[in-house]
C-alpha cells in the first residue's frame, strides 16, 4: 500500500463532496440526531445536555504520534474530552501504551484507516481491510472496537456507507479545521479555528503536525471563555447512539 503522505493529503483534506453516482450524499448533523432522540424520550443525555449547553466537540486525526502525550497532558489539566481518530499502520502499532492512555482518560478512540487511503477509490474488500485491519489493532490494546470513523478527506460513498454499516461504524466530518498541514504557525492555526468555531460544530485538528499541540492551550481557553463546553463526538448526540454506516456533519 502506498506510504500515508501528508504533503498529498493536504492538497484534498477540506474537500467535503459525498458522492453517490453524481449526486450529493445525505448527513445528520448530530444536533438533528440529539433531537429526534429527545423527542421519543429515549435514551440519556449522560453528563451534559448539548440542547442547553454550548457544546463543541474537538477532534483529531492520524494520531497517534510523539506529540500525543503532550496533548494528552494538556486535555488532563484543562479537564477537557477529545475524540481521537487513529491510523492503524506507524501509529496504533508504534504507539500502543498512547492509545492506552486516550481509552484510559476518558477519550473517545476511533477510526481513521489503517494507511488513510482515499476509501473511495478502492474496491470493497481493500475498503473493508482498511477499516477492519484498525479495528482489530485497537481492539488488541484497548478491549474494544471503535464505533466512530472518519473517511480520510472526509470522503466517503454509498459502497463505504454499506461497509461501514457492516462493522459496525458510524462516519464522522467536521465543521472547522485550521488545515495545519499547511503550516506551522500556532497563532494561525488558533485563529482558523476560533473563526470557525460554532454551537454543535466538530473541530478537526492533527496531532502530528509541529504546529497543532502548541495551539489547543489557546484554542480551549478562548472557546471556554465564549461559553462553550468540550463533549466527545457521542456525547454531542446524546441520547441518540451513533447509526452505524450514518454520515455525520454538522
Amino acid at each position: 500500500m502506498t506510504p500515508f503522505r501528508p504533503g498529498l493529503a493536504a492538497a484534498l483534506v477540506t474537500v467535503l463532496t459525498l458522492t453517490l453516482g453524481g449526486c450529493a450524499m445525505g448527513t445528520t448533523a448530530p444536533a438533528s440526531a440529539r433531537a429526534d432522540a429527545a423527542s421519543d424520550a429515549k435514551g440519556s443525555f449522560g453528563q451534559v445536555d448539548c440542547r442547553k449547553a454550548k457544546c463543541i466537540a474537538l477532534t483529531f486525526d492520524a494520531g497517534p504520534a510523539k506529540d500525543t502525550p503532550r496533548l494528552l497532558d494538556v486535555l488532563k489539566e484543562k479537564r477537557v474530552p477529545a475524540t481521537f481518530f487513529l491510523l492503524g499502520r506507524d501509529h496504533v502499532l508504534k504507539h500502543p501504551e498512547t492509545v492506552r492512555r486516550i481509552e484510559d482518560e476518558g477519550h473517545e478512540v476511533a477510526n481513521h484507516t489503517w494507511s488513510h487511503e482515499i476509501l473511495t477509490d478502492k474496491e470493497p474488500g481493500e475498503i473493508r481491510a482498511e477499516l477492519e485491519r484498525t479495528q482489530l489493532a485497537i481492539e488488541d490494546v484497548i478491549g474494544k472496537r471503535p464505533r466512530l470513523m472518519r473517511p480520510p478527506q472526509g470522503r466517503t460513498d454509498a459502497t463505504v456507507s454499506e461497509i461501514c454499516e457492516e462493522l459496525g461504524l458510524s462516519q464522522v466530518l467536521w465543521s472547522a479545521t485550521a488545515k495545519d498541514y499547511s503550516t506551522n504557525d500556532s497563532a494561525l492555526i488558533r485563529k482558523r479555528i476560533l473563526d470557525q468555531a460554532g454551537k454543535d460544530g466538530i473541530i478537526l485538528l492533527h496531532d502530528i503536525y509541529e504546529g497543532t499541540v502548541p495551539a489547543v492551550p489557546g484554542i480551549i481557553d478562548t472557546l471556554k471563555e465564549r461559553g462553550y463546553t468540550f463533549v466527545t463526538v457521542p456525547q454531542l448526540m446524546a441520547p441518540a447512539e451513533p447509526r452505524p454506516g450514518t454520515v455525520y456533519r454538522p
